[in-house]
């Protein structure tokens, strides 16, 4: 099976990096300005990781710009968008980004989609997104940098007289943030890559991995052409008490918010801890995202909520005992690890740790 570590991308004679399956989100946590991006991916290509992920913000975090200053500052690196959504851009203006961002980084660009978060979504009045919305997207795209005049189309994704980018045939790497059995299947017949969610268990983590290789196959592609990236809380002890328990009770608290019963449903986890986690008055009454907004004692009564074993499924204690849970996704099938919710800094201890076992991966 070809790996995320078999597949960095031909830079032109950039500096191949040597940890090319080991990525992280840029801008992780509440950064206080955007331009911490440039020092931790400087860092980050320094310590030999192949990929940023770049994730969307409607408030703080705009996909293209952030795209852009990653490429810029970058000679190596992937630069993932993980996510942004289909529905927010016309699609030439989705098109055009992704087409400068390929000429700016020498190929190095990966356009990632997601489905978004529906309750924001019908905040904003976007319209929900679907699986055949984002399939009929994926298809444009695809036509689009073949260098094909779209005429009349009429789909899921939207109407439109004309669509043409140029007469030019070009590559652009798709990635899908898949969560649900429907889109693991999409994301094996239709997308480049695949980004699991964090706090996935073991079993779910595989399950997945097999969804998405398995959808591969029955489309006719070839399943090691579907890189498929673990999304991994890493969260070592070398960082202070507060910031971990922030990094962990707080994000997973935050995703319970959002779409806890998805998150329960596709874990097999008990739904009834989750209808008690909801109805904890200082859950109810909270304002915002609790990783965002939670003092330290909020989230220490918050995390007598939470089971120890939905936490459990993340990088956690020393940086050799991090590297080690790091390798075991790769084992579960993974082709590539994100080591979610911490900056370069944070993973420096820990990618110094992997690197010497990274043979027996």
């Amino acid at each position: 099976m070809t790996r995320a570590a078999d597949r960095a991308p031909d830079t032109g004679g950039a500096i191949r990096q040597d940890l090319p399956e080991l990525g992280f989100y840029t801008l992780a946590g509440q950064p206080d300005s955007s331009r911490d991006l440039i020092d931790e991916v400087v860092l980050a290509e320094e310590l030999g990781l192949g990929s940023v992920f770049i994730s969307e913000r409607f408030d703080k975090k705009e996909a293209g710009v952030l795209s852009g200053a990653a490429g810029a500052v970058s000679q190596s690196m992937s630069v993932v968008t993980a996510a942004t959504n289909h529905n927010t851009r016309h699609p030439m203006i989705t098109a055009g980004m992704a087409r400068t961002m390929q000429s700016l980084t020498g190929g190095r660009f990966v356009l990632g989609l997601g489905r978004g978060i529906p309750v924001l979504q019908d905040t904003y009045g976007i319209g929900r997104i679907t699986t055949a919305q984002l399939e009929d997207f994926a298809g444009i795209m695809r036509r689009l940098f073949k260098g094909e005049a779209i005429i009349g189309h009429d789909g899921p994704a939207g109407s439109y007289p004309v669509l043409y980018l140029a007469a030019i045939e070009e590559e652009l790497p798709l990635g899908l943030v898949a969560f649900g059995p429907n889109s693991l299947a999409l994301g094996g017949r239709c997308f480049d890559q695949v980004i699991l969610h964090t706090f996935f268990t073991e079993e779910t983590t595989r399950r997945c991995v097999a969804t998405v290789k398995e959808a591969a196959e029955r489309a006719g592609r070839d399943p090691a052409d579907v890189l498929v990236w673990s999304c991994f809380a890493t969260i070592g002890d070398h960082i202070p008490e507060d910031l971990r328990l922030m990094k962990s009770v707080g994000r997973l608290a935050t995703y319970l918010q959002g779409y806890g019963d998805l998150m329960v449903t596709t874990n097999g986890w008990d739904p009834a801890v989750l209808e008690r986690f909801r109805a904890d008055e200082v859950v109810a009454g909270f304002l915002g995202g609790i990783d965002s907004n939670a003092t330290t004692d909020q989230l220490a009564h918050i995390a007598d909520l939470i089971p120890a074993e939905w936490l459990a499924a993340s990088a956690t204690g020393s940086p050799e005992q991090c590297a080690e849970a790091v390798r075991d996704q790769l084992a579960m099938g993974c082709d590539g690890v994100i080591m979610h919710g911490a900056t370069p800094s944070e993973l420096e201890p820990i990618v110094a740790a992997y690197r010497p076992g990274r043979a027996a991966v």
